[in-house]
């Protein structure tokens, strides 16, 4: 039986429409971004598979469970990447970048991640995303928050998103949060759901994270991560909440918010909607203090967010700009090459022109309307001996003789 030409589970084309949304999505989070002084990069969409496996954590979904790796000729072991922040720790560090601080940056590009395909959870997708490397200090965290709450804004989405907040403190107030709340959850263990049965020893940090009624109702009464913060981590935590109080942005401080990521630490976050369903964060990230040395590089810390473009692209409504579409209709096959010069200077300025070759007016017409263009250019015999072209408004229907020279400064003033 012949395979049917289908995209693979969990991929999307992006067509003519998704893919203005999508355009209009990273151009105005690399604009604002860049108004904050985050700088794009770029790195390659696959690393050896221990850039993933050091940094994600072996307890993380997605090194257990999510990753495509594969064996590349020469047997190394490659991975898509799944998300974006070690591939940039990684450019730093390999393009010894690390004397750069601090280091700010933007990026776009697709990620990969064998996941049940959903409404906004593709095994293909895109995100854009910040790191900001080399601060330690909270108003490195109210910056980056308040980057990611403008592009939301800008995207006028940000009525529909909530921001959800939380510190996990440093890896000694981690540690004894997780040994009190896996003794807690160990006597609800026939109790919990089956993920959460498995990341009871693995890391039960991600159980407060649980969809599952039976898990959240066990969870109500938990122990919480902020009982467990020091004096030093409540004041930073303190500082970031007052930062962004300062600036306008409202919160919800979130006590079971813990990110899907072994590396964060402190400041966690998650812009959140209810219009998506079960996916509700749209964007979302935290601080890495450690992530840069357990990598191999230097004792720098760092914070940052990503946001799935998919999943934004279900919230947005660009504006609907509709720029001047012209058509050249050349009346007879002889005109076409002065079509073609034609169409050329007029899509120096910036018009999409297209040309219709079959020679036949009434057809040219007819394509004209076809692609929703704004003029017809007609060029005949008569057209063509006086350097001439009729051109006509195909919204009015008002027509006028131009000559061929005067064609740009037409449009231009247009």
């Amino acid at each position: 039986m012949k395979r049917r030409m289908q995209p693979v589970r969990g991929t999307h084309d992006h067509l003519f429409e998704d893919r203005k949304k999508f355009e209009h999505i990273v151009s105005t989070a690399h604009n604002v971004a860049e108004s904050y002084g985050y700088y794009h990069m770029d790195t390659p969409i696959f690393e050896f598979s221990d850039v993933f496996k050091k940094s994600l954590g072996d307890s993380s979904d997605i090194v257990s469970k999510e990753m495509y790796t594969f064996m590349d000729r020469s047997n190394e072991e490659i991975t898509l990447r799944p998300e974006g922040t070690a591939g940039i720790i990684r450019a730093i560090i390999s393009n010894g970048l690390t004397h750069q601080m601090p280091f700010k940056t933007f990026y776009s590009g697709p990620m990969f991640r064998y996941e049940r395909p959903q409404k906004g959870r593709l095994r293909q997708f895109h995100q854009i995303g910040i790191e900001h490397i080399g601060n330690q200090n909270p108003e490195s965290d109210i910056e980056v928050i308040a980057c990611g709450n403008r592009i939301l804004k800008k995207l006028k989405i940000n009525e529909v998103t909530k921001l959800h907040i939380n510190s996990l403190g440093d890896i000694e107030e981690r540690k004894k949060f997780k040994n009190v709340l896996t003794e807690y959850l160990k006597k609800y263990k026939n109790k919990l759901s089956k993920d959460s049965i498995n990341r009871l020893y693995k890391n039960p940090l991600r159980i407060l994270d649980s969809k599952s009624e039976e898990d959240i109702q066990i969870l109500t009464n938990a122990p919480k991560m902020q009982d467990f913060l020091k004096k030093e981590s409540k004041e930073n935590f303190k500082n970031v909440l007052d930062g962004i109080k300062s600036l306008g942005i409202k919160y919800e401080v979130d006590n079971n918010l813990v990110r899907g990521l072994d590396y964060y630490g402190h400041t966690t976050f998650e812009f959140i909607t209810n219009e998506l369903g079960s996916q509700g964060a749209v964007l979302a990230g935290g601080r890495y203090n450690d992530l840069m040395k357990q990598m191999g590089g230097p004792d720098l810390s760092g914070i940052g967010w990503a946001s799935g473009i998919e999943r934004l692209m279900l919230l947005t409504n660009p504006p609907i700009l509709k720029p001047k579409k012209v058509c050249v209709i050349p009346i007879g096959n002889k005109y076409s090459l002065l079509s073609l010069k034609i169409a050329e200077n007029i899509r120096e300025i910036g018009i999409t022109t297209n040309i219709s070759f079959n020679g036949n007016l009434k057809k040219g017409l007819s394509y004209a309307n076809k692609l929703q263009s704004n003029f017809a250019i007609m060029i005949g015999e008569e057209e063509a001996k006086t350097n001439c072209v009729m051109i006509k408004n195909l919204t009015n229907g008002i027509q006028e003789k131009l000559k061929i020279n005067d064609l740009t400064n037409y449009f231009l003033k247009i």
